[in-house]
């Protein structure tokens, strides 16, 4: 079998059995893609080490992030193991190719004081009843409130919502389902928007569908827009021109983890698989602690 066809079995594998995350999968094929393009569409039983180690030495020149050489090694380990599940290859190359190790970069976090700044300010713009600034608060109130990925949060219809529990039901990564809470101030926005702000944008379309957030004309959100709101609002809290949605899930991780919450329970709300995954933020925690000491304390 050629690389191209093992290549496209393995990435239908990882999506209809194993269930990957639809961005994993176009991660994954991207970087197999790569690989193609680097060493030719041989047949994966020719494929060895030496051509693999010449791809990575290749993309790591290129200067790429430690964390997407890993991804790269992560794709075509996967792959070759699946091939030889499958018995496509008597011996799997990738045995003898060395990971990249990850450098730990602490995510980027805006304190509480900074977005409850933020949040406040956009929500007296929202009562004036534009639609889209109500909408706008309602999106950062809930990114916020409930720790969502931005992807989770355009894919939310109305239904979702459970204004009576406060909880909104999130379907994450492997399509796996969770039920979120949130609190009074994005109940507070989210009741506005659906009373004052959905209808008036559900009408610029002919049929808006069961989409939560609308977009300016009446269809589902896009991640762009979100991306754009975050960082025109939140940046400036953040301190980087480049922050996206993600900062606020870092931030309502953290701002949980400061307040006494269990790891458990943040990593429930996250929707991580792996605890290990959540424990970044304790490091975060841990490093602002530190930073109080020294602004603070006498002796520091």
């Amino acid at each position: 079998m050629l690389l191209s066809a093992a290549t496209d079995a393995y990435l239908a594998d990882l999506e209809s059995v194993r269930r990957l995350a639809p961005a994993t999968v176009r991660a994954y094929r991207s970087d197999l893609d790569d690989l193609i393009a680097t060493v030719g569409d041989a047949p994966l039983a020719e494929v060895d080490v030496e051509h693999l180690r010449e791809w990575s030495w290749g993309a790591a020149q290129h200067g790429l992030a430690r964390s997407t050489l890993a991804r790269r090694t992560a794709a075509v380990r996967g792959l070759f193991r699946w091939a030889r599940e499958e018995h496509l290859i008597e011996s799997d190359p990738t045995l003898r190719l060395t990971n990249p190790k990850r450098g730990r970069t602490l995510p980027q976090v805006a304190s509480a004081d900074s977005l409850r700044e933020v949040l406040e300010e956009l929500a007296v713009r929202a009562a004036e009843g534009d639609p889209v600034t109500l909408r706008d608060s309602a999106v950062l109130e809930l990114l916020y409130g409930a720790g969502v990925r931005v992807s989770e949060l355009c894919g939310l219809d109305v239904d979702d919502l459970d204004p009576q529990r406060r909880t909104v039901r999130v379907l994450g990564k492997g399509s796996k389902e969770r039920v979120v809470p949130y609190g009074g101030a994005a109940a507070r926005a989210l009741d506005g928007y659906l009373v004052r702000a959905r209808p008036a944008l559900a009408a610029r379309a002919d049929d808006a569908g069961a989409a939560l957030f609308l977009g300016v004309r009446g269809r589902r959100l896009g991640v762009r827009t979100v991306y754009d709101l975050v960082t025109r609002t939140v940046g400036p809290a953040v301190g980087s021109a480049a922050v996206g949605p993600h900062a606020l899930r870092h931030s309502a991780a953290t701002h949980l983890l400061d307040g006494g919450a269990d790891l458990r329970a943040v990593q429930e709300i996250l929707g991580h698989a792996s605890l290990g995954t959540t424990q970044i933020y304790t490091h975060v925690s841990s490093e602002r602690l530190k930073e109080s000491y020294r602004l603070a304390h006498p002796r520091a």
